[in-house]
Order: C-alpha cells, then sequence, then structure tokens
C-alpha cells in the first residue's frame, strides 16, 4: 500500500514535527508536517477515488467491514500508541479502538432509503440520495480515533472519499489507522495527512472539499465555517461544551458520587460532552462537595501505559496552562479547593483531580470551558435559580439531571437547554442516536442515520405514471 510519503511534492525535503508523550515531557517519536501545497494531489486522488467507490453500496458495505476487522486484529498496536501520545490509562485506549471499529461496523450496516412522493399527480416522483464528494474531517486531541472514526464512517458509508487530518498533538495513532484501514479500503478513499497550520486552514478552504466536518473550540471552529463559506462548503461543527449537573434535593449523594465524579474527570476531564460544572441544593453543598473530592483525593493518577492508573496526564502543555490559569483564577477570586488545585511534581502535563466550591458564578472556569480535571461545585437555593445558571451560557451541549424521583428529574431535564439530557448519568451515547449541540457548540448532526444523511444530498426523479 502507499505510503504518506507518495504523495510529497517532488523535489521538497519532507518535514518532519516532533510529537511528545505527555506523562514525560519528552518528544518520543515524529510525524510528517505536510505541505500545504500537498493538498491539491491529494484532493485530486479522493475525486478521483470516488467516481469507484461511490458506484457499488454492498462492496461499500464489505470493505468497511473488512475494516473493522483490521482494526480489532490491530487494536494493541493502535492502543498503546494512542496512550502514549495523548496519555489516557490504557483501558480507555483500548477502549477508544473497540469503539472505531464499532462505528465501521455499524456504518457498513446502514444505506439510505429512496423514499416515493405521492402528491395526487399523474408522476411517479422520487427521492433517491447521492453521495457529496471528497470530505475534509480536522479531529481533535482528546479523541483521535474515536472521533476520525465518528466523521470518516459514515462519510465513506455514504458513499464519500475522505481526507483526514489529525491534530499535531495525536497524529501517530491516526496514522497508524490509517495504514491499517489501507489493508482493506480502496487507495486514496481515506487518506490521513499530518502537520501543522496552515495545513487545517487550506484543507478545509480547498475547492476540490464538498463537505467538512470538524470537532474543537468554538474559535476555530468560527474560521474553519468562513473559510468553507468560500466554496460553499457543507459543514458540520462539533464546538464543545460547559455541561451542567444539577442535583435535585431528593438526590442519593453516596449513591451518584462515583458515576458523578468520572462524568466530570473521565479523560482527565478532556471530554467534551463531560460534566464541567455542579449544581447542588444549599443544603446538600458540603456532603457533595466531600463526596467528590475524596474520590479525587484517592484516584490513582500517572502514566497511561502503568497499570494501576486510572487517570492520565493532560495532553499538552498549553492546555495544562490553560486549566492551571484558569484555576488560579477561580483561588484568586475567593474560590477553595476541597481537593487539588496544582500542576503535579515532577514530569509530564499532571494536574491534580481538583474540586473547587465558593467559586464566584462569573469565574470562566465556570462560564467557559476548562477542559481538564477541574471541576466547580456551586450551590443553590431554589429549582428555578439552578435551571437558569446551567442555561446562562453560550454553550449547549449536554446536560444532566441527578435525583431518586425520575418522573421529576426527567421534566427538569426537559428545561434544559442543550442538545442532549442524561438522567443520573452523563455522557453514554448510542451509535444509534443523533449527536447534536445548540447555540456555540455546533452546527449539524452526528451519530446514528442522521450522521449518514449528513453525508448526502437528496436527489429527486420525475417520471409520468405507466397508464
Amino acid at each position: 500500500m502507499p505510503t504518506p510519503e507518495a504523495v510529497s511534492v517532488p523535489g521538497r525535503r519532507a518535514a518532519r514535527f516532533a510529537v511528545a508523550d505527555p506523562a514525560t515531557g519528552e518528544t518520543f517519536d515524529e510525524a510528517p508536517d505536510r505541505h500545504p501545497d500537498e493538498l491539491d494531489d491529494v484532493v485530486a486522488r479522493a475525486r478521483r477515488a470516488w467516481s469507484g467507490w461511490r458506484a457499488d453500496p454492498t462492496a461499500r458495505a464489505a470493505a468497511l467491514r473488512g475494516a473493522a476487522d483490521a482494526v480489532e486484529r490491530t487494536g494493541d498496536d493502535l492502543a498503546r500508541l494512542l496512550t502514549r501520545e495523548q496519555g489516557k490509562p490504557l483501558a480507555e485506549s483500548y477502549a477508544e479502538v473497540a469503539r472505531t471499529a464499532a462505528r465501521l461496523r455499524y456504518f457498513a450496516g446502514l444505506s439510505p432509503l429512496t423514499r416515493e412522493i405521492d402528491d395526487g399527480r399523474p408522476v411517479h416522483s422520487e427521492i433517491r440520495w447521492r453521495p457529496l464528494g471528497p470530505v475534509a474531517a480536522i479531529v481533535p486531541w482528546n479523541f483521535p480515533l474515536q472521533l476520525a472514526a465518528a466523521k470518516f464512517a459514515p462519510a465513506l458509508a455514504a458513499g464519500n472519499t475522505v481526507v483526514l487530518k489529525p491534530s499535531p498533538f495525536t497524529p501517530l495513532a491516526t496514522r497508524l489507522l490509517g495504514f491499517v484501514l489501507a489493508t482493506a479500503l480502496p487507495q486514496d478513499v481515506l487518506t490521513v495527512v499530518t502537520g501543522r497550520e496552515p495545513l487545517g486552514a487550506r484543507l478545509v478552504s480547498h475547492p476540490g472539499i464538498r463537505h467538512v466536518t470538524f470537532t474543537g473550540s468554538v474559535p476555530t471552529g468560527r474560521a474553519v465555517a468562513e473559510a468553507a463559506a468560500g466554496s460553499l462548503t457543507r459543514t458540520t461543527l462539533e464546538l464543545g461544551g460547559n455541561d451542567a449537573a444539577v442535583l435535585l434535593d431528593d438526590v442519593d449523594v453516596e449513591g451518584i458520587a462515583e458515576r458523578l465524579f468520572w462524568a466530570a474527570f473521565r479523560n482527565c476531564g478532556q471530554v467534551c460532552m463531560a460534566v464541567k460544572r455542579v449544581y447542588v441544593p444549599a443544603r446538600l453543598h458540603a456532603e457533595v462537595v466531600e463526596a467528590l473530592a475524596q474520590h479525587a483525593k484517592t484516584v490513582a493518577v500517572g502514566p497511561g501505559l502503568d497499570p494501576g492508573t486510572r487517570m492520565g496526564p493532560v495532553n499538552n502543555a498549553p492546555q495544562l496552562a490553560r486549566v492551571e490559569q484558569l484555576t488560579q483564577e477561580a483561588l484568586a477570586d475567593g474560590a477553595r479547593a476541597a481537593s487539588g488545585g496544582h500542576r503535579l511534581e515532577g514530569p509530564g502535563y499532571f494536574f491534580a483531580p481538583t474540586i473547587l466550591t465558593g467559586v464566584p458564578p462569573g469565574s470562566r472556569v465556570v462560564t467557559g470551558e476548562q477542559f481538564g480535571p477541574v471541576l466547580p461545585v456551586l450551590s443553590y437555593r431554589s429549582l428555578d435559580e439552578a435551571v437558569d445558571a446551567a442555561n446562562g451560557t453560550r454553550f449547549g451541549l449536554g446536560g444532566s439531571v441527578w435525583g431518586t424521583d425520575l418522573d421529576r428529574a426527567e421534566e427538569v431535564a426537559g428545561r434544559l437547554e442543550c442538545g442532549t439530557a442524561w438522567i443520573n448519568h452523563h455522557a453514554e451515547l448510542s451509535l444509534a442516536q443523533p449527536f447534536a449541540g445548540i447555540k456555540d457548540s455546533g452546527v449539524g448532526v452526528a451519530g446514528g442515520p442522521w450522521g449518514l444523511y449528513g453525508n448526502l444530498r437528496p436527489f429527486v426523479v420525475h417520471r409520468p405514471r405507466e397508464a
């Protein structure tokens, strides 16, 4: 199979960039730093591959199932490399690899439905579906493989080809995934390109790209939308969240504490739909803070490859600096750290799991997205106050309500301004359900059949009805 070097521009020496192990902060490998000029050839190849790939849905489905098998066969190598560059515990990396294979297999089983329109006229009208063309997928560093599959699996199943660009912080496992998938997919149907900016900016603005799907920050998402608008390219944007968990006055604190803790701290808090703030009735506030702080103080933090580790490091130095800054701002404004509140001594990008109490509502760790192992716990006097506070953000990805009266909890969940609401759990998604945010959390829908149709356009055929 061809290597990424095969698409380099003749006469140009291939540049490379360093990749750090977040558990040590030291460089452990390098990745190709592709020049933006190389994208013309990459996109042209994707366009040529599209004509054959879109032609046979049965062959596509078989190829995607074969791709899922290939991912599973290479699971050990993928998981270990993922942990090395991303930092998450190895068990979580294995789960991410499994989810990647499962998503390929799920979308291999989906196909768009042709629909007849009967409006009383003597015409047979039929809605069919056509793929869009080459798709650009831009993936962040928190779930490099899983989020990549969330983009390329539906795009490929729909009959498109994909150019996939991972984050420069986590290019290696995605690049290996590209090699693995190339054993099952036709040449140039999926191409992985690694590199630093302006590679991504050039990719999303490339006139040969017909759909851009991006996960990342709100400012970058706005820039992606502006760049894609030049070619009137369709965009799907998942731009993060500031999910609130609202605890009701009948909540079983001891019963939900561990679930609530991991809803906030899984993957070291680096999850777009993690719980990022908790609202608690005033009379239960101290009990909830203590229960969460106990978990934070006792969780095993360390390198992801260590078998006993439950929480790894922050992925990269800039994000660690942001987490540290937001925490110090909150403490300076009068907050108290019931646990953590500081960077851990020694090598790597480790930050102590932090539970903050007494945080001013206007603090950036409450109003923004900390994306790290820091959780503010705020008290409320009335439920209306809590719901207003939960909704009082520019984000609208997810939210959750926790209590023993499930009917009441569901009623409160219905008042949350977000794309997905959970009751007594958080951030659990089925491959078959839609995933979308409102407000600044995104544009478009991923997941399930909605993700498939987001990579298709309708094509209507009319013909006279036979007498």
